[in-house]
């Protein structure tokens, strides 16, 4: 049955008694599927069975409410009593219920006081069940068995039944438990089809929605409105409903963390929920086990998501990947990041099987040995391919397999590589510059991005260049989803974990990489030609000193919800590195300003990664200043810099001789003060030390 016409609601308004009466007819034209639980229900009504109590559970929009609507409809049109309540809007204690059930119309009577009407018994029908978890055992205990034998009781909620209502030798004989899930593709179609979707919309409707029942209703509302969506970055209205529906489920702040960290991990063990929820991890562990939309999986929880791949030409989002905590000494910040699966990128795939790790010695042997013979197509046997791992594209040609093997035996510890049963089904290779190897001149790939580098925004004393060199796979080459996976998880790691200046990756396969990387945000810097008659490169990259990593990942986090591309905003990027000379000058300078935020606002220092304001860069300074006073004499240089530039003397012979030291002692100290303050801030500056608190 589809959408109603003007007549037949003209029709309807007549005949109704009530308008209650004309909604309660057009929701049951509308509802769909379904078929177990109604089945049950109207066993449980019609005596066939001795189900008594019904337990419905599922998470927020899978409609529930819904179904005890059509439950109630169905009892009242065979003459049943209908009492339905909702949980939320009830005191959780026996009075509280009590009072509601009554107010209700349920009444605890003997049969012979029963009006005729509600002779057939009553349906007693509690929606949002989880808010009464205080009362659950007083229900099952005193106020359920208190019923007519004959009643029906329909308990719909997020939680699945306490163990009592199903392991209890009487319950289990008058329990049935039904968990709801998403609709089935033709109940989905029907869904959209009675909603008044036209025909041509429904099947794009149907890959968007993805059979959870809210959200194929509000996709079908836009539609009407004429809005029919290619993606869901398109309703962005319809991401907020979801995602409060889907937050009501989280019974606290720590719950919600955990869901956080369920959604952006790749894969969710105890222990990493013990780094963001803390002391309750195991209790937020139980409670994610038993969402129906999470997965548990050997090691670990996933979210249950579908990626439909599209090769070749086909645009899907990259892997998530669960970045590790850093070093305690590291500065960079943990990330995690998986996008939307309708944002531009690669062809995306979980596998079953196959983790990015660090290459084994053995490893690289293989792939050592699949090089310059496997640039003709069919070279090697097959099984030597699958034991040994590489596609025969995966150097494309003698001379990158040349290039590639001189990198593992000069730098051999920079591979990742997936392994699955049959084998290496992929690998990344990166290289950190400088390296001091001879290599940097001879690959010109490195030579023309180190070239760039210099011409643009050199690398300063400390810092290091970081080039994705080699990404392939077994089959498909650079389009294949292991090189998407080993490429995207080894690269994110080193990008949010690494102390980096600049951060490039280099594809051959443009048409393909090319959303990907203009969703990251990166630019084609270069295209390269690595040898005659073979496809030219092309580099991606991105200087973090100008865009630093935690910016990067909030813009990855606004683009999950707003599917925006291309580099980030200029208004976003930090001004142009200083050279270590320019640093140092402005230390000193900033040191002479500490006390005038005007002036120390409108410094050289403002926008690098010490503060973005005059309050951020002197809270820095002088937690720098502090920190000397854990080196050699570094009380005592401390206390200079203090009198000299913190609290500072009206001179510095005053402040000399506050401090009882001879002027020249004093000035050897204060020289000494600044260059080791300079120090720790370039430290800074560079990454390799973190800002001080």
């Amino acid at each position: 049955m589809l959408a109603d016409t003007p007549d037949e609601v003209e029709t309807e308004l007549v005949t109704a008694t009530s308008l209650g009466d004309v909604i309660d007819r057009a929701r049951r034209r509308s509802f769909v599927g379904r078929r177990s639980e109604l089945r049950t229900f109207d066993d449980a009504r019609a005596g066939r069975s001795p189900r008594r109590v019904l337990f419905v559970h599922g998470p927020g929009g899978m409609g529930k409410t819904t179904l005890l609507l059509e439950m109630r409809a169905r009892a009242s049109a065979a003459g049943w009593r209908t009492v339905l309540l909702d949980g939320s809007e009830i005191d959780p204690s026996p009075d509280g219920f009590r009072q509601a059930a009554e107010a209700a119309g349920t009444v605890h009577a003997d049969q012979d006081a029963r009006t005729d009407a509600s002779r057939s018994g009553t349906v007693l029908l509690v929606d949002g069940y989880e808010q009464l978890g205080a009362i659950d055992g007083w229900l099952r205990q005193e106020f359920v068995p208190s019923l007519q034998a004959e009643d029906v009781v329909v308990l719909a909620g997020r939680e699945p039944p306490a163990a009592a209502w199903r392991t209890d030798p009487g319950w289990r004989q008058v329990v049935a438990v039904h968990p709801l899930g998403h609709l089935d593709e033709i109940d989905s179609a029907d869904l959209l089809a009675r909603a008044g979707v036209a025909a041509p919309d429904r099947q794009r409707l149907l890959k968007l929605g993805r059979g959870h029942p809210l959200a194929l209703a509000l996709l079908a509302d836009s539609a009407q409105g004429g809005n029919v969506p290619d993606s869901l970055a398109d309703v962005p209205d319809l991401i907020s409903i979801l995602l409060e529906s889907l937050l009501r489920d989280a019974p606290s702040e720590a719950h919600m963390a955990g869901l956080a960290t369920a959604a952006r991990a790749w894969l969710t063990t105890e222990d990493l929920l013990r780094k963001t929820v803390g002391t309750d991890a195991a209790e937020v562990w139980g409670w994610l086990r038993r969402r129906p939309f999470v997965v548990c999986r050997r090691g670990g929880l996933t979210p249950a998501r579908c990626h439909p791949g599209r090769p070749g030409g086909g645009v899907r989002a990259p892997l998530a990947g669960a970045v590790p905590g850093a070093a305690p000494d590291n500065p960079r910040p943990r990330g995690r990041w998986h996008p939307h699966d309708d944002r531009p990128g690669p062809p995306a795939a979980r596998p079953a099987t196959g983790v990015p790790a660090p290459a084994q010695p053995a490893h690289r042997r293989l792939l050592r040995a699949a090089g310059p013979g496997l640039g003709r197509r069919g070279a090697g046997p097959a099984g030597r391919i699958r034991a040994g791992g590489l596609h025969h594209r995966a150097w494309r040609g003698r001379a990158s397999a040349a290039i590639a093997e001189r990198w593992f035996t000069d730098q051999p510890d920079r591979t990742s590589v997936v392994r699955t049963e049959d084998g290496i089904a992929g690998f990344a290779y990166h290289i950190f510059c400088p390296t001091g190897s001879a290599m940097e001149d001879q690959d010109p790939i490195v030579r023309a991005v180190l070239d760039y580098v210099a011409r643009t925004a050199p690398a300063r004393p400390g810092e290091r260049v970081d080039i994705t060199r080699f990404v392939a796979g077994v089959r498909e080459y650079q389009r294949d989803v292991y090189a998407v996976l080993a490429g995207s998880v080894s690269s994110i790691i080193d990008w949010c974990t690494e102390p980096l200046a600049w951060s490039f990756v280099a594809f051959t396969d443009a048409e393909f990489w090319d959303p990907f990387f203009d969703y990251l945000g990166f630019r084609p810097v270069l295209e390269i030609e690595e040898a005659a008659g073979r496809p030219r490169c092309v580099v991606y990259g991105n200087d973090w000193r100008r865009f630093p990593v935690d910016a990067w990942l909030d813009m990855m986090n606004e683009r999950e919800l707003s599917g925006g591309t291309g580099p980030p905003p200029d208004s976003a990027l930090r001004p142009p590195p200083l050279s270590r000379a320019a640093f140092g000058d402005a230390v000193r300078s900033a040191l002479q300003h500490l006390n005038r935020p005007d002036r120390l606002a409108g410094g050289p220092l403002r926008g690098t990664v010490l503060g973005a304001d005059a309050a951020e860069l002197r809270a820095s300074i002088v937690a720098a200043a502090d920190r000397l006073a854990g080196q050699p004499k570094g009380d005592q240089l401390r206390a200079v810099l203090n009198r000299t530039f913190v609290h500072a003397a009206p001179t510095q012979e005053a402040a000399a001789e506050v401090l009882g030291l001879p002027f020249s002692t004093y000035r050897r100290h204060l020289a000494r003060a600044i260059d080791e303050v300079t120090e720790a801030l370039w430290a800074v500056e560079i990454g390799t030390a973190r800002r001080p608190d």
